[in-house]
């Protein structure tokens, strides 16, 4: 680093534009070998329009929509909604980020950069959904302006170290939740179209993860705190979507998102990754806050396990009320 760190035990020594200006020299390294083995992709490549017609409105051979015309599954439809109106809101996270990082070297680069990037997720999966009819496009209009027009804030805009700690879980709980909604969506070009928009969110949670990782080093304990707020915290960036709640039970049942997922697929991958539990040297607010992420991830694995049993015990029925 080109500036001096402050005591790394202290909790007060950081404020964010120290953190951000020291943390400027790994934004550029990682933002570099982000660049390196990203690939350019085309949204239009991945979707069969061949396979689309026209739908009622200035076209008079439009064919009205309805729910039988796609191949797409129930839980698949229901994924998809929930993923694209999380696309959607990107302006708001743009304006979040942008307004948290800046607008001016590497930092702003990779707020462009990442902005460019999640634009084809949006684009390529709404071209998919009204190309392969797999939902009302009139009902998902209605969702998107409904959901826009509520806007977006963070629950971490207080704070740069808390926005890091959060997209370093987010973007990884979304590449989950993609990928999973592919291989539940019962269409293949749904699953390779997914996978590709997986890949964007893996190289995203990457370069958070590993300026996380930066940030333990120059400020353990209040690195230490944020993750804890954030993991404890948590919410997906799409939860004052319209119908986020029921939407999330079909999908935690579905076996696309659930606290089971959650713990062993999001959370636990990055902190294992990080050695956060391993950490020594911290100061009495890190120490807090490291037990406290422990015993929240120890209760949250035994919740998750409750959810496990019951969700066995209903496939169970659901066998049974088949075969009677």
């Amino acid at each position: 680093m080109t500036i001096t760190s402050p005591h790394l035990g202290s909790s007060k020594a950081w404020t964010d534009a120290q953190l951000l200006y020291a943390l400027e020299e790994v934004v550029e390294k990682e933002l570099n070998r982000h660049l390196k083995v990203a690939k350019d992709w085309m949204p239009h490549e991945y979707v069969p329009f061949s396979d689309g017609r026209n739908f009622p409105g200035v076209f008079e051979d439009g064919e009205a929509w309805s729910s039988d015309q796609s191949k797409v599954t129930d839980i698949g439809k229901i994924a998809l909604v929930v993923n694209l109106l999380t696309e959607d809101n990107l302006p708001s996270y743009h304006h979040e980020i942008a307004s948290l990082f800046g607008r001016d070297g590497a930092w702003g680069t990779w707020v462009h950069r990442w902005t460019a990037e999640e634009g084809r997720h949006g684009i390529v999966m709404r071209d998919y959904l009204l190309t392969s009819r797999a939902v009302d496009p009139d009902k998902l209009e209605q969702f998107r302006m409904t959901h826009m027009a509520e806007g977006f804030e963070s629950d971490n805009r207080h704070s740069m170290l808390h926005s890091v700690a959060y997209v370093a879980f987010q973007e990884l709980a979304t590449r989950v939740s993609h990928r999973n909604t592919g291989h539940q969506s019962g269409d293949p070009v749904c699953d390779r179209m997914l996978a590709r928009i997986a890949t964007d969110e893996n190289l995203h949670m990457v370069f958070y993860r590993n300026l996380l990782g930066a940030s333990f080093e120059l400020a353990p304990d209040l690195t230490m705190q944020a993750v804890r707020d954030v993991v404890v915290d948590f919410r997906m960036p799409g939860h004052g979507m319209p119908g986020f709640e029921r939407a999330a039970a079909q999908m935690a049942i579905g076996e696309i998102y659930n606290m089971r997922i959650h713990h062993d697929d999001v959370i636990q991958p990055v902190l294992r990754y990080l050695k956060v539990m391993d950490i020594d040297g911290l100061g009495p607010e890190g120490l807090k806050a490291q037990e406290e992420l422990g015993l929240y991830m120890s209760g949250l694995d035994s919740e998750a396990s409750k959810f496990d049993e019951k969700l066995a015990a209903r496939k169970a029925r659901m066998v049974a009320r088949g075969r009677a």
